[in-house]
């Protein structure tokens, strides 16, 4: 019910900020979308030198909608991304999962930065397990855990190709079944079902070309809490895309997750993939 009526209260808002005028290169609408299928396998017949065989596939879709006026700018990124592994005889078992979106509203003004407020929301899409045990183990599940972060600061995006912001930030954890892996109180030691942090979020975005064919995309995101500015989480989510034609690209990934409260130790993940690639807007 809170997440509905903050919804509400936000498109209220946002309908008296932005006039309704259609004779200008403002005021409209400007969707993106792009869709990536990577596949990796190998099969393996009469094979004296050892293996087995493997398929691997990965379906991601990357969703934009931005309304510009003369002073405000509203955009919206969705990520979304889930994939699969088998290894000879085994079940297929899931090796990406993750729903992610970020709203930012900028106020334009004649400063070196322009204030903003966003709203982030990251989650799994699906169920997810701990596959070095047996059985496997659920470990997460949609929004299980899940989190909202809302941010308010100031922007800055007057070089082309990237942005940074810093903001104070408020964000909610939310958990049902696996509080003790995503949700322990720092204080009690317990797990909790609901958490609120205040902190300080920092988020910096970059795209370069490096060649004609060859482009890079780089996400980094810290979060500090007011109770321990010692400790952050950090996210950077980093891409090189090499373009083959206008379908086919290859594509290498690196994905670096700190957060204390999942993990003592950083996560990685990393991955090299030929990739079917196309761009619907």
């Amino acid at each position: 019910m809170k997440i509905q009526l903050t919804v509400l209260l936000c498109l209220i808002a946002f309908n008296f900020i932005l006039p309704q005028q259609k004779d200008t290169i403002f005021y409209k609408w400007l969707p993106t979308a792009a869709v990536g299928l990577n596949i990796n396998q190998i099969a393996l017949s009469n094979w004296t030198s050892g293996g087995d065989n493997a398929i691997s596939w990965t379906l991601s879709g990357l969703m934009g909608l931005k309304y510009v006026t003369e002073d405000w700018i509203f955009k919206n990124n969705l990520h979304l991304a889930y994939g699969k592994t088998k290894l000879g005889g085994a079940s297929f078992i899931t090796n990406d999962n993750e729903f992610y979106l970020e709203t930012i509203l900028t106020r334009k003004i004649d400063w070196a930065v322009d204030p903003f407020i966003s709203n982030t929301i990251r989650t799994p899409l699906t169920i997810g397990y701990n596959y070095k045990v047996t059985p496997f183990v659920p470990i997460a599940n949609f929004f299980d855990p899940g989190y909202l972060t809302q941010s308010l600061g100031f922007i800055y995006n007057k070089v082309p190709g990237f942005t940074t912001r810093l903001g104070i930030a408020a964000q909610e954890t939310f958990t049902k079944n696996y509080s003790a892996l995503y949700n322990v109180d720092p204080e009690s030691g317990l797990p909790k079902k609901f958490r609120l942090d205040a902190g300080l979020e920092n988020v910096s975005t970059a795209e370069y070309k490096i060649a004609d064919n060859l482009l890079y995309k780089g996400n980094l995101r810290l979060f500090t809490r007011f109770k321990s500015m010692d400790v952050w989480d950090v996210r950077w989510d980093n891409a090189v895309i090499a373009k083959i034609n206008d379908y086919i690209n290859v594509n290498f990934t690196y994905l670096f997750i700190y957060e204390k409260a999942q993990s003592p130790t950083a996560q990685m993940k990393e991955s090299l993939q030929l990739g079917f690639d196309y761009s619907i807007l």
